[in-house]
C-alpha cells in the first residue's frame, strides 16, 4: 500500500467518524427541540388561564370595592334622611349600621382579591419569563441544529471523496498511461517507417524508368513488330 492509499484510508476513517459522531446529537438535539416545543405550548396555555383567573380576580377586585364605597355612600344617606327627619334616627342608625357592615364586607372580600391579583400577576410575570427562555432556547438550538447537518453533509462529501480517491491505485494508473504511451510512440514510429518506405520504392522506380528512357520504347516495337509477325499480319497482300 503506498502513502497516498494509507493517507486517504485515514481520512476516510476520520470521515467516518465524524459522522457517526454527528448523527446522534442531531437525534438528541431534534428530540430536545421537540420536547422544548411542547413546554413552551403548556406554558403558552398555562399562561392564558392564569391571564384568564387575573382577570376575574381584577374584575371581583373592582367591583367589592364599588361597592364598598356604594354601602358607605347609602348610609351616610341613610343619616342624612333621619337628619332631615324622613325617617327615624333608629330606623337609620340600624340600617347604616347594616349598609356600614355590607361595606366591611365588600372591602375584607377586596383585600383577598388583592392578594389573588398580586399573586397573579406575580405568576404572570414568571411564566412570561420562562416562555422567553423557552423561545431562546428553541431558538439557540434550532441554530445549533442546522450547524450540525450542515457540518454532516460536510463530512458525508469528504467521506465520500476520500473513498473514492483511496479506491484508486496511482502507482497501477502511472504503469497504466506509461505503457500506453510507449504502445503509441511505437506505432507512431512504425508508421513512419512504413511512409518512408514506400518513398524510397517510388523514388527508385522513377530512377529506374528515367535510366530506361528510350530502350523501353524500342522493345516495345519490337514486340508489337514480332506478335504481327506470328500472327501474319506483316505479310504483303
Amino acid at each position: 500500500m503506498n502513502v497516498f492509499s494509507r493517507l486517504f484510508k485515514i481520512g476516510t476513517a476520520e470521515a467516518h467518524s465524524a459522522v457517526d459522531k454527528l448523527e446522534d446529537p442531531i437525534k438528541m438535539t431534534e428530540q430536545g427541540i421537540r420536547d422544548l416545543k411542547k413546554h413552551l405550548d403548556e406554558s403558552l396555555k398555562a399562561f392564558a388561564e392564569v391571564k384568564a383567573l387575573a382577570i376575574r380576580s381584577k374584575n371581583d377586585l373592582e367591583t367589592n370595592r364599588n361597592r364598598a364605597k356604594d354601602y358607605e355612600s347609602k348610609a351616610i344617606l341613610l343619616l342624612k334622611k333621619a337628619e332631615n327627619g324622613s325617617i327615624s334616627a333608629d330606623e337609620a342608625d340600624r340600617l347604616a349600621t347594616e349598609a356600614l357592615s355590607k361595606k366591611e364586607e365588600c372591602v375584607t372580600f377586596a383585600g383577598e382579591k388583592q392578594k389573588e391579583v398580586d399573586k397573579f400577576d406575580q405568576n404572570i410575570a414568571q411564566l412570561d419569563k420562562n416562555i422567553k427562555s423557552l423561545r431562546s432556547q428553541i431558538s439557540t438550538y434550532e441554530n445549533e441544529l442546522r450547524t450540525l447537518k450542515a457540518r454532516v453533509k460536510v463530512s458525508k462529501a469528504t467521506k465520500n471523496i476520500n473513498k473514492q480517491m483511496a479506491q484508486i491505485d496511482s502507482g497501477s494508473t502511472i504503469s497504466m498511461l506509461e505503457k500506453m504511451k510507449e504502445k503509441v510512440n511505437q506505432e507512431e514510429a512504425l508508421s513512419e517507417a512504413y511512409g518512408d518506405i514506400a518513398n524510397e520504392s517510388k523514388s527508385l522506380d522513377d530512377e529506374i524508368n528515367s535510366a530506361l528512357g528510350g530502350e523501353n520504347k524500342a522493345e516495345a516495337s519490337e514486340s508489337l513488330a514480332k506478335l504481327k509477325e506470328k500472327l501474319g499480319m506483316n505479310k504483303e497482300e
